[in-house]
């Protein structure tokens, strides 16, 4: 059986400490797949606040952003209390969007949890409708 594979760059361009919590856990008592991508929203948050953004929904006035698809590939269980760190990097970037590249890592054990992809879309909010990547966006991220 074909597995999904996401190839992480030798850099990032951000990086986030997030504690891993109760809601977080699963019945099996370790992080769950659902939470990891709420994980790296949290993450993906803090990156945009660190490069001058309040919020995803505005990058630019009305232009925001939404997540167009999802992957994740898990490597290791995590646990209450763990601490990780979460690394961010930016790839195919295009005119109304690009990825975004996850690793998280146990900051104790160094030890890979998981790594993600997410394709970003620029989306005008007022419009309803997809937008080019603001510049004030791109002018951060390249």
């Amino acid at each position: 059986m074909a597995r999904l594979s996401i190839d992480l760059p030798d850099e990032f361009i951000f990086e986030a400490e997030i504690t891993v919590r109760a809601s977080d856990l699963n019945y099996g008592g370790h992080v769950g797949n659902d939470s990891v991508l709420t994980l790296f929203q949290e993450a993906r948050i803090l990156f945009y606040r660190q490069i001058g953004f309040k919020s995803e929904l505005n990058l630019d006035g009305a232009v925001g952003q939404l997540m167009s698809d999802a992957a994740v590939v898990y490597k290791s269980e995590s646990f209450l209390g763990d601490e990780l760190i979460i690394q961010i990097a930016v790839a195919d970037f295009n005119k109304y969007g690009f990825d975004l590249l996850y690793k998280m890592s146990n900051k104790q054990t160094g030890k890979e949890v998981a790594r993600g992809k997410t394709g970003i879309v620029c989306f005008d909010y007022e419009k309803r409708k997809v937008a080019p990547v603001p510049d004030v966006l791109k002018v951060k991220l390249i």
